[in-house]
């Protein structure tokens, strides 16, 4: 059957989250639309155990206002994993994936009888409309693969933009789900450099940024992403919400900004973006964190973060990069905040960023000070933090740097450097003025003269044949003429 084909898990990436999350799960779930909210539901369901129940119910109920089968398999396997309650009759329908199976191999046995009368009837239109129905067919049964061939089909008869933008939208929504992340990246680059009309420009550079934005998060080029999602034109709304919505454009872009930003760059380009803080009003919590930033409050801004983690571990996008975005923060955090201190205590740095009472909620355990102390040793190590660690004093020396001994120094080196070389231009010198230097042996060529054929020598001009004649116009047969060059 066409849906029953392997499908790459998409869902639980292995993390449980036993906090419970700021958001109610029923208003979350209602800004979404299509099937993003089935895979944000199963996601929920599979990893918050506060939540699991809840979330498998709502998913079971949502899988069976679709068409895919698969979706609802998943959804009662999962309740029944989940469920405190042994009473499930009157949420499971087991009539009801038989039947729907039955309904969509009818259905697309008849769009492919009908993609074959058009082709027959070779209007351009008419396949390209059968091609996006079938498509169309196989993305709501959950047959991923074959709604890409299908929808990359369409492209051939696509006779104006609007059909190619269109086209590629769709192939966009696929590859988002299949986290083809290249696929994604080639598409918004063709609907970026098509000729659109400026109020089509105007409808699709939204939805353009926040796919790219969240093709870059992926993988994890931060800096870039955050460009994409700051450059999102607010006009955005709920017109992307079977992918994401405003308020992911606002989580996104600034947690790729703190990741990857200076607080110059975050004052500039996140908070005095007019465009963006727009989204910034939808999650002020971000705004804040991103101001304590800015303000040099780093605790505060840690703190913040961190009360969030258990609903970005719950985010389908967010998921695997929490852990790498929140590292970055705080490695950030500790390298700005020591920058103008020639020394710092380590017991205030802890206090300050609270590292000693910070739980860590991917791992489920508290990070000690000993944690704290290896992190510092590390970014020695790496050479992002230019100090020392002082263990008997408790102290985070700065190590002292003087331009003009740097300078020198420099100046030396390259000195260094050029009666080096000199030196080992005129030892090759004097060897090739001994007759000393070894050239490397020079292949012959093989030429033909007429009634035979014969090689030359480069390195004496010599040529060997089998017979014939020779350059001077004498007859030879097996003989060997040789010149000198220059001779």
């Amino acid at each position: 059957m066409a849906n029953e084909m392997p499908q790459p898990d998409l869902y639980n990436y292995g993390v449980e989250v036993h906090e419970t999350p700021k958001f109610d799960l029923a208003a979350y779930i209602s800004n979404y639309r299509g099937r993003t909210v089935f895979r944000r539901l199963h996601l929920i369901a599979s990893c918050s155990t506060v939540l699991a129940e809840e979330a498998a119910r709502m998913a079971l109920l949502e899988a069976k206002k679709g068409s895919d089968v698969r979706n609802y398999v998943e959804a009662v396997a999962l309740l029944q994993r989940v469920s405190k309650s042994k009473n499930l009759d009157n949420l499971l329908d087991p009539v009801w994936a038989s039947q729907q199976e039955k309904k969509n191999n009818a259905e697309t046995a008849r769009l492919e009888n009908e993609l074959k009368g058009y082709k027959n009837n070779l209007i351009k239109e008419s396949i390209r409309m059968g091609n996006e129905d079938l498509g169309t067919h196989y993305y709501t049964i959950g047959d991923l693969n074959n709604a890409v061939k299908a929808y990359s089909r369409m492209r051939d008869y696509c006779t104006t933009t609007a059909h190619i933008t269109s086209t590629a939208f769709r192939i966009i929504a696929v590859a988002i789900e299949q986290r083809n992340w290249l696929a994604v990246q080639s598409q918004v680059l063709k609907v970026k450099n098509i000729q659109l009309k400026p109020e089509d420009m105007a409808r699709n550079q939204p939805k353009i940024q926040a796919a790219l934005g969240l093709q870059q998060m992926s993988n994890f080029e931060y800096r870039e992403a955050a460009t994409s999602f700051l450059n999102t034109d607010p006009s955005l709304g709920e017109s992307y919400s079977d992918v994401l919505t405003s308020n992911d454009v606002a989580v996104y872009g600034g947690l790729c900004a703190l990741a990857s930003m200076s607080r110059s760059d975050l004052q500039t380009k996140v908070l005095e973006n007019s465009n963006f803080r727009n989204f910034l009003e939808l999650e002020p919590h971000i705004r804040r964190a991103i101001s304590f930033f800015c303000a040099s409050k780093y605790s505060q801004c840690l703190e913040i973060l961190e009360s969030y983690r258990a609903d970005y571990l719950l985010d389908i996008y967010l998921q695997p990069l929490v852990s790498d975005i929140y590292k970055k923060i705080r490695t950030k955090s500790i390298i700005q905040y020591f920058q103008p201190f020639s020394k710092v205590t380590l017991d205030s740095m802890e206090r300050m960023f609270g590292i000693a009472a910070m739980p860590n909620k991917a791992a489920g355990s508290t990070t000690t000070g000993s944690d704290f102390l290896n992190e510092i040793v590390s970014l020695i190590q790496d050479g992002r933090l230019g100090a020392r660690i002082d263990m008997e004093h408790g102290v985070l020396e700065a190590v002292e740097h003087s331009p003009r001994a740097e300078a020198q120094q420099a100046a030396l080196a390259m000195v260094d450097a050029f009666v080096r070389e000199a030196r080992m231009k005129l030892i090759r010198l004097q060897v090739i003025n001994a007759g000393l230097e070894v050239r490397p042996h020079q292949k012959k060529k093989t030429v033909g003269l007429g009634q035979g054929d014969g090689m030359w020598d480069d390195g004496d001009a010599s040529f060997t044949g089998p017979g014939g004649r020779d350059i001077m116009g004498n007859d030879f047969e097996g003989s060997t003429y040789s010149q000198r060059k220059g001779g």
